[in-house]
């Protein structure tokens, strides 16, 4: 099994409401994936999926091959995979230097190409501020620091779940160049942003949802000339 990350044909509910329905992905080394989809569709019922916050009711999730669909979020971290969660997640009452450290670690297999000074040249903006406490900073920078403190656990994969949500257009700008530069190199991310144009733009493959299920799943620059079929599964 050659796919870093590999959900296979998962069924997913929160109580009696089922979310997912038979959906599959992969994710290949070094390999970009946009997730589109309207609200409420499954995206980030997927990604808890995968990464252990929820066990699905049927279908089986494989990291590096090793089966993980009944691992923990921790042991799924451990194998490479790094999440930037909708809302951050940054602890604030740790100052910059502190979020970044707590999070520092050799990746799987003991890669450390992502060091503290690695992750500062990449957000020069965080080098500023390492004293500021997580509460102080603006919310561009709160998502400089979640995805930074990401990298520091030196992953194979990235999951980014609405890394651009609310900001301002100029730091949104910067989200964007930060994403591109991260997949130069060479990590696999997952991609999940409202902005479908820049999604099919910094992605290889784009999957789209539509309640719970698939409906398309075809290589991004293809997706993004089909005009018509993001209307109808993305309002646009």
């Amino acid at each position: 099994m050659s796919a870093l990350v590999l959900a296979d044909a998962l069924h997913t509910y929160y109580g009696e409401s089922h979310i997912l329905y038979g959906v599959s992905l992969q994710i290949e080394a070094g390999e970009s994936i946009g997730l589109l989809g309207r609200n409420g569709m499954g995206k980030t019922t997927l990604i808890r999926t995968i990464l252990g916050h929820i066990r699905p009711a049927n279908g089986r999730v494989f990291v590096r091959g090793k089966n993980c669909t009944h691992a923990a979020p921790y042991q799924v971290s451990r194998l490479g995979v790094a999440y930037v969660p909708e809302g951050r997640g940054i602890f604030p009452n740790l100052d910059v230097r502190e979020n970044l450290m707590m999070a520092a670690r050799p990746g799987y297999g003991g890669r450390n190409e992502w060091t503290y000074d690695r992750v500062l040249e990449s957000f020069p903006r965080l080098a500023e501020r390492l004293s500021h406490g997580g509460q102080q900073l603006s919310g561009g920078e709160q998502q400089m620091l979640a995805i930074g403190r990401a990298l520091m656990t030196n992953p194979d994969v990235l999951i980014l779940d609405e890394a651009t949500e609310g900001l301002a257009p100029l730091i949104i700008t910067e989200i964007w160049r930060i994403i591109s530069a991260i997949r130069s190199t060479g990590v696999s991310t997952l991609i999940v942003d409202r902005n479908y144009r820049k999604v099919l733009a910094h992605t290889d493959r784009c999957i789209v949802l539509e309640k719970g299920n698939v409906v398309e799943a075809k290589d991004s620059a293809t997706l993004s000339k089909q005009t018509e079929l993001l209307t109808r599964y993305l309002g646009v």
